[in-house]
């Protein structure tokens, strides 16, 4: 068994600011728990709650590391007093509570799972954060069922890419918007049925007449604001929003006569501050019910750039010019 080292590097986040503030230091090795694995990482993939993080509008919840980082793959190093799912040297991608931004990063096992045969540890790295989202939301909570419409806004994102395959890989039918011609036609190559530029399209009216005036039976959403209440006129009879962040603001009008007359179901969440049995649940249904289309190329990661992880402030960076289609990811 090859000995640990002492310190290890990671990214830090200096000061609430722009990307510049992400700078690599030298820490100490976290310890696992009792239910954790450590991991060497050797890939971590970029969201948008770590932007938040950096900026200084998404603090860690209690317990968790300061470090950006909520997904790595790696191989299994330690385990903690009482893990029974992993052994050293499995190789995992897994839902981190934070410390991804590292060489070493600890995690609880039930939020680990195995790396899919036949993907590389950077595309098994894009994976936890969108899926474990995707799943909980989109399934569980929105309750989408097989023959059922979707509509995911912001198809070309990370979560966009992993809502349109998934979904279409479940006999669904999707729908997305994007924000250029190029993200248009990504959506559609991955699986929606139509895409639509929100920059010159009517979204509300390109949805309805491509469900016969009925609409869509549900909408994932990350934008709030005033797209609000155009997705209410694009839901469907009890059909159901959810929210998963609000890029354009956390505030919006809402027509209750609207949700009362069609029965419509307004719900969201957030995957960060929930337990541990909680997430182990996500990755339980992750790997019974999606791993194999993964496995089968049906689901297939979209890895748009890599960065070295010293290099974490230059993802960042284009993270927040949304050129992206797909997802990016930092090979340690």
């Amino acid at each position: 068994m090859e000995k640990l080292p002492a310190q290890m590097t990671v990214v830090a986040i200096s000061k609430p600011g722009g990307p510049e503030v992400l700078v690599p230091e030298q820490r100490a090795l976290p310890q696992p728990g009792p239910d954790e694995i450590l991991v060497k990482v050797q890939a971590a993939g970029v969201n948008r709650p770590d932007v938040a993080q950096r900026s200084g509008a998404y603090p860690p919840p209690p317990g968790a590391s300061d470090l950006p980082g909520l997904e790595i793959a790696g191989e299994v190093v330690e385990l903690g007093a009482a893990v029974k799912l992993w052994q050293r040297g499995d190789k995992v991608c897994a839902l981190a509570n934070g410390g991804g931004y590292a060489e070493y990063c600890a995690v609880p096992e039930t939020q680990a799972l195995p790396v899919p045969r036949g993907l590389s540890m950077a595309e098994a790295a894009s994976l936890p954060e969108t899926f474990f989202t995707v799943w909980g939301n989109v399934y569980d909570r929105g309750r989408l069922a097989p023959g059922e419409t979707l509509l995911v806004q912001g198809g070309s994102s990370g979560i966009g890419v992993t809502a349109i395959q998934m979904a279409a890989a479940t006999g669904n039918r999707v729908f997305a918007t994007a924000g250029s011609d190029e993200k248009v036609a990504a959506c559609v190559r991955l699986g929606a049925e139509k895409a639509f530029n929100y920059k010159t399209q009517d979204w509300v009216a390109e949805a309805r007449a491509a469900t016969g005036g009925k609409g869509v039976n549900m909408i994932l959403d990350m934008v709030g604001g005033d797209y609000v209440p155009r997705e209410l006129k694009c839901l469907a009879e009890e059909g159901r929003l959810v929210f998963i962040a609000y890029l354009r603001g956390p505030k919006t009008e809402l027509d209750i006569d609207a949700v009362m007359r069609r029965r419509l179901t307004i719900t969201g969440s957030t995957l960060r501050p929930r337990s541990a049995e909680f997430k182990g649940d996500l990755a339980r249904n992750l790997r019974e019910k999606i791993w194999p289309l993964i496995e089968a190329g049906r689901i297939k990661p979209q890895v748009y750039k890599t960065f070295p992880l010293e290099q974490a402030a230059d993802a960042h960076g284009l993270m927040e010019s949304s050129q992206h289609i797909g997802k990016i990811v930092l090979t340690v």
